[in-house]
């Protein structure tokens, strides 16, 4: 394999990991920029543009995964960064929110396309690299998302839409480099042909609960990433309502929200497996959870951020302990469907999570709230983290046989 097409792939899942934390920090300006008409009713409004994405996504996965068998990789990664591009353009033009949500649909289309680029990677990797190739491909991805907040906030100072004319200048810069180096991964003869199988995304979800061993596990992450979902929903609009944060300080924010996650996925999480039980670690991470949540939801100090942000960091320990619990317990001929049912659980609390939690955030933030509390939803958030205690010690059997 030439260095270049692994470059390709890189360079994709990076701009596409720019592309997801980019629009976080920006949230709060590109409402007022269409006229949401105040921070409680534009984050009502960023979260139906971030259900479009997540819902979008969630659908056009598999059809965009069935599509690159059947005709190949490389058309649909060009054509998904050429979108991507065209999408960046939409959101710095835009100046009606019905705009941004069409440039939010395409964006969820091209995102898809993560899939395409994993399956690239598995035609060219031999199987002994395999494996270190899919670390480089979560490391770009966590790069990415550290950057993207970063950017997005750093660049809006200069301009709010300055962050997006960058983002398409990248993704058009990145299909000429394919169009000039990537080739085609898949030959004719390993090709199928498109089947309606393709088109739903919910099949593999429902023949993974209805595995008893799986049943609780599932439940309990959808549930976590429910919750947490309150972070990138929600943020930069608590943090502008709260604090009066600028796009700079929230995109700051984020991206240290992002190391830290980074560090504790890479030291903590390791360490603490040493010295004890999956089950307890997953404990851990639901408590601190909880503290983490309760404290932001009460928060009156923007110092205080800083004290807790490195706890909420340590929650980040759930999905990668329930993850591994369950594949634990999964037959290897099943692991492949597991973890594309993970991941099709996450973009469904992505879809259901900013429909949810916005309106709380206007119901408590709003001019005309009866109680002001912009930390209602991390309230709410730390309530699911407490209901779920009861079903993950319920999980300890299942936990122990893994």
């Amino acid at each position: 394999m030439t260095p270049r097409p692994l470059h390709f792939i890189l360079a994709t899942i990076l701009i596409d990991a720019i592309g997801v934390g980019l629009i976080f920090p920006l949230m709060p300006d590109l409402m007022d920029r269409v006229g949401a008409g105040g921070v409680s009713n534009g984050a009502v409004l960023g979260g139906i543009l971030m259900a479009a994405y997540a819902a979008t996504q969630f659908l056009c996965a598999p059809a965009v995964g069935g599509l690159s068998d059947a005709i190949g990789r490389k058309p649909v990664l060009l054509v998904a960064l050429a979108t991507l591009a065209v999408d960046y353009v939409i959101m710095a033009l835009a100046t009606s929110f019905w705009l941004l949500l069409v440039g939010r649909l395409l964006a969820g289309v091209a995102g898809a396309t993560y899939i395409t680029a994993t399956a690239y990677l598995a035609d060219i990797s031999p199987p002994e690299k395999r494996a270190a190739n899919f670390g480089l491909i979560g490391a770009t991805f966590g790069i990415g998302f550290v950057l993207g907040p970063a950017f997005g906030g750093l660049l809006a100072g200069i301009d709010v839409t300055a962050p997006f004319w960058v983002a398409a200048a990248l993704s058009a810069a990145n299909v000429g480099f394919g169009l000039a180096v990537l080739p085609e991964s898949l030959p004719p003869e390993k090709r199928r042909a498109f089947r309606a199988s393709d088109l739903n995304p919910f099949g593999a979800i429902r023949d993974a609960f209805r595995l008893p061993e799986l049943a609780l596990p599932l439940s309990c992450m959808f549930v976590f990433e429910f919750a947490n979902m309150v972070y990138p929903t929600l943020w930069a609009f608590w943090g502008r309502a709260n604090f009066g944060w600028s796009a700079a300080i929230i995109g700051v924010s984020l991206a240290t929200y992002g190391v830290g996650v980074a560090i504790t996925q890479a030291v903590v999480l390791p360490a603490l497996l040493k010295r004890m039980s999956e089950f307890r670690v997953l404990l851990i991470a639901l408590c601190v959870g909880i503290v983490a949540a309760f404290a932001f939801g009460l928060m009156e100090a923007a110092w205080m951020v800083a004290v807790v942000l490195p706890i909420a960091c340590l929650s980040d320990m759930a999905p990668p302990t329930l993850t591994a619990i369950m594949a634990n317990v999964t037959s290897d001929d099943r692991q492949g469907v597991l973890q594309g049912v993970i991941a099709s659980l996450g973009s469904l609390a992505a879809i259901f999570a900013p429909l949810i939690m916005t309106p709380v955030f206007r119901s408590f933030s709003g001019p005309d709230a009866a109680l002001r509390l912009p930390g209602a939803p991390f309230l709410m958030a730390g309530l699911l983290l407490v209901a779920l205690v009861p079903v993950v010690l319920k999980m300890r059997p299942v936990a122990q046989s893994s």
